[in-house]
Formats: structure tokens, sequence, C-alpha cells
């Protein structure tokens, strides 16, 4: 036993042995436990093979690994620990050949690597420990508690029984599993006002697969892209990586203002239902309206419905894609919102042509999504589960919803507008004196999480927003935590 966890320590091919050289052995060894310290093959931390474990290892006698590991410890590249073995110097430094290449050595891979036109874009931040902090108010992140652990896991049982297995673990090239597409034609769409077929239906890694796909297939150098300003800083990224000219469309309480036009525009990508990051709804009056736009310059409509299902107050609109009578209008719809982001499951719907072309372009990405996810979420979908989870989630989010908007009317320092009643975050705007990235700052290191706002500007980057997750944060914690904000702001503020 105590042979194999040292063996574990050294790669079994770095050494090799010439048996017929006229070089001793015991040097042969030497020299290529010496390389290997030299090239940072050895950890310090990790104890290096017996004399007995190496010595069967290459079918030498141990007297051949001991000659070797002496010359080792008295030129100082080893030392010998008293009832733990041998180790690594951690002091030692390369002799002979150089740890780090030196000026040209090897590739040079910052100037080998592509340059994308979205490299001065910022990107959306969000610190990996962010379950540690006490007052967490992060978009994108969901309640782990409100995840149906437990009908999950059957689901992902089931998937792996009979019938479903053989749908699970298949290679299926480029098409998706049928239960999964028969469940959003049935169940899914149809409550958003969409009526499709399955060869108008694509399974997504998440809906910033379904831009990238359509990035691909529909953009390049020539092609103009326009989308809401302040608007989805990912989608700015995603467009602008296609070499795609991009515009910004101003939002206002009501949602995009139709342009005049849109000729000359080959792609509007906008955020109806919930604007991101603002939460406005778009009125159906400016639906009809940017649709009757679109149909008329050609241009290709995509509708991010991200998180439709969280709305809190009345009935939720119809999607934008149910108020075409063309049906050339592109919709996104993702299970990250409400299941988890980390599932990285979504879904495109859209005329067969363009689901045709995007599912070959899909096969040369990723072949297609996970079997067995999908064949699980398809069962959890078709069990119930589904909806009456949702059901539950929509609750709770309502709950922290009416906290955190009554929180952030007593607390914050300047006055407040009535909330859009959905989505999962807040988009506060202060006074124009405000700093948003001062604020962030601050408030990290008071144990709050907010996300600054002007990051999510085309033009003008105004930096006195910031955005308020309610989704993740203990229903708990809203209260102090919106306090806390506050007092710092009106620090601030002066």
């Amino acid at each position: 036993m105590e042979n194999r966890r040292e063996e574990s320590t050294l790669p079994r091919t770095l050494i090799a042995i010439d048996r017929d050289s006229a070089e001793p052995l015991y040097r042969q060894v030497r020299k290529a436990i010496e390389h290997g310290i030299a090239v940072g093959i050895y950890d310090p931390r990790h104890r290096l093979p017996s004399s007995r474990a190496l010595a069967t290892e290459l079918g030498v006698s141990r007297n051949t690994i001991n000659l070797a590991y002496q010359e080792l410890i008295a030129e100082g590249f080893v030392s010998s620990r008293e009832r733990s073995g041998l180790f690594v110097n951690p002091e030692m430094r390369p002799q002979g050949v150089p740890a780090q290449p030196t000026p040209g050595q090897g590739i040079d891979w910052s100037a080998r690597l592509r340059r994308f036109p979205d490299a001065a874009l910022p990107h959306i931040e969000k610190r990996p420990d962010w379950h540690r902090y006490p007052y967490p108010f992060l978009a994108g992140q969901v309640d782990i508690g409100a995840f149906p652990a437990r009908a999950w896991t059957r689901s992902l049982r089931e998937a792996l029984d009979q019938p479903h297995v053989a749908h699970s673990l298949a290679d299926s090239m480029d098409t998706d599993d049928p239960l999964l597409i028969e469940q959003l034609c049935r169940q899914l769409l149809p409550a958003r006002g969409i009526e499709a077929g399955p060869e108008e239906v694509l399974i997504t890694v998440g809906s910033q697969q379904g831009l990238d796909l359509l990035g691909r297939a529909l953009l390049g150098p020539e092609s103009r892209v326009a989308m809401e300003d302040p608007g989805y800083l990912d989608a700015r990224h995603i467009f602008l990586r296609t070499g795609a000219a991009l515009t910004g469309i101003p939002v206002d309480r009501s949602g995009m203002r139709p342009p005049h036009s849109l000729s000359g525009t080959d792609l509007l990508y906008l955020t109806p239902s919930h604007h991101h990051p603002t939460n406005a709804t778009l009125s159906i009056g400016r639906r009809r309206a940017l649709l009757g736009l679109a149909d008329a310059a050609g241009t290709v409509l995509v509708e991010d419905d991200y998180d439709s299902e969280f709305r809190y107050q009345g009935s939720p609109t119809p999607a934008l894609k149910a108020l075409d009578t063309g049906g050339d209008a592109v919709y996104l719809g993702t299970f990250s919102k409400f299941l988890s982001p980390g599932l990285r499951l979504g879904y495109l719907v859209g005329p067969r042509a363009l689901i045709t072309e995007l599912r070959q372009v899909r096969r040369y990405v990723l072949r297609h999504p996970p079997g067995q996810l999908q064949r699980a979420l398809a069962l959890l979908i078709a069990s119930g589960e589904y909806h009456r989870s949702l059901r539950r989630y929509r609750t709770r989010l309502m709950r922290k919803w009416t906290a955190v908007t009554e929180a952030v009317h007593e607390y914050l320092p300047w006055p407040q507008p009535p909330y859009p009643p959905g989505g999962v975050s807040l988009w506060v705007s202060g006074p124009p004196e405000l700093d948003c990235r001062e604020l962030v700052a601050v408030a990290e290191r008071a144990g709050v999480l907010i996300e600054p706002g002007d990051i999510f500007f085309t033009e003008g980057k105004p930096r006195n927003h910031f955005r308020i997750g309610f989704a993740a944060i203990p229903q708990r914690a809203i209260v102090p935590g919106v306090r806390l904000l506050g007092g710092l702001a009106r620090d601030l503020l002066g």
C-alpha cells in the first residue's frame, strides 16, 4: 500500500533507462530527476518515491537509486526530512534547463491569439464565493433551497432506466430529445401564446448559446445589429465577436422606443417581458410597432424571454412571437432562471429553415446538449413537478420582491419610483452625483454585493445606476442588507 502511494508522486514515463549506455545507471536516474526538478515537474510539497518504490518501477537495484539520491542531496536538489522521506528543495533554482521560456523560445501566445472586436467591453463579474457574503444582492443566481432536488434526482435516475436510457446515452448527432421537444410544444410554449412544431424548436446549452448560434449563422462583418440601450452585456459581446456593427436603441419605462425605421438592420435583439436590466415590460403597442418595422425592413427580430415566468402582479403579457403573424420572429427561452444556471439548458424557437441550419451549426460546436439532462428535464415536466415547483418558486420570489421594494423605498436616501412587478432584480437609479462603482466597492467591503449599472450602456455610461438582485439572498437578510446599503449610499453622498 505504501509503495502504491509513493509511486503516484512520480510520473511513470519520466525516467528512461538506457541499459546499453556507458553512463552508469545511477547517473542516468540522477540526471532525469534533476531535469524534472529544473522544469518544475516535481512539486516540493509532495514526497519523492522511496528507493524501494523507484527501484521496483525502473527494474534496478535499490543501491542504484540510493546513489542517485545521495548525489541529489549532496548538491542541494533534494532534502531529507526525518520520518517523512525525501522532498525537492523548495529553494532550488533550475540549473542548465530553464524553468521558464526565455525570449525567443516557445510560442508567444499573446501575439498568436485572435483579437475580437469586443475586447474593450467590460464583463458581468460575479464573485465565485458570493454565497459567503451576508447580503448577496446578485442577479443571475438562484435560490438553491427552491430547487426541486428530490424530483430532479428521481428524473435523472428514471432517465437511465428503460425505455429512456437509449435517449440519455446515445450519440444523437444533431437531433434533440423528442420527449423534451414534445413537452415544450405541448406545455411550455402554449403558456406564452406560441404554437410551434417539433421542427421549429432547438435545444440549447442556455440562451447564450442560442445567441451565439444565431450570430454564427446570420451575422458577419457587414451586418448591423440593434439592441436596447442599456441592454444585456453578454449579447453585445456575442454580436460584436461576429464583426457586426452594433447600435443601441433607448429604453424608457415602457421598454424599447421603436425607431423610425429598421432599414439596413439585419438583426434586432430585445428583452420585452422584463427588459434587461431595468425590468420594464414592453407595451403591446410597441410590440406591434416593432414587429411591423422588422417585417418592412426584413430584419430578424430576436426575443429573449429569459424570466417571463416571474411576474407578481397582473397577467403576463403574451410573448412578442405570439403576436408575429409572419412567423419569422425568433424566440429564446431558458431554464436557468428557475431551475439552475448550472444546468445550462435552454431552447430556441424559429422558422423551420433557420432551425435546420442552426442544428448544423450547433453540431460542430458541441454536437448536442447532454442526453440525460434533456430526458430528465422532459420527465420532470411530464410529471407535473416542474410546474408545481415553478408555482412555489414564484410565490417565494413574490415575497422577496415585496420585501426588497419596501426596503428600498424606506432606506435608500433618495425618492424611488414604483418598480415593475416582475423579474428577479431591481434597477436602481440614484442622483447624478452617485458613483455606482464607488458604492459597489464600499458595499462589498461591508458584506453587501450589488452590481454596477454603467456596464450595461452602449453610449454615455452614466454611473448613477446599480442593480439589486433578490433571487438568491435569504429573505431574512433583505431588510438589514438594504438598510446597510442605504447607510453606505448616504455616507457617499455626504
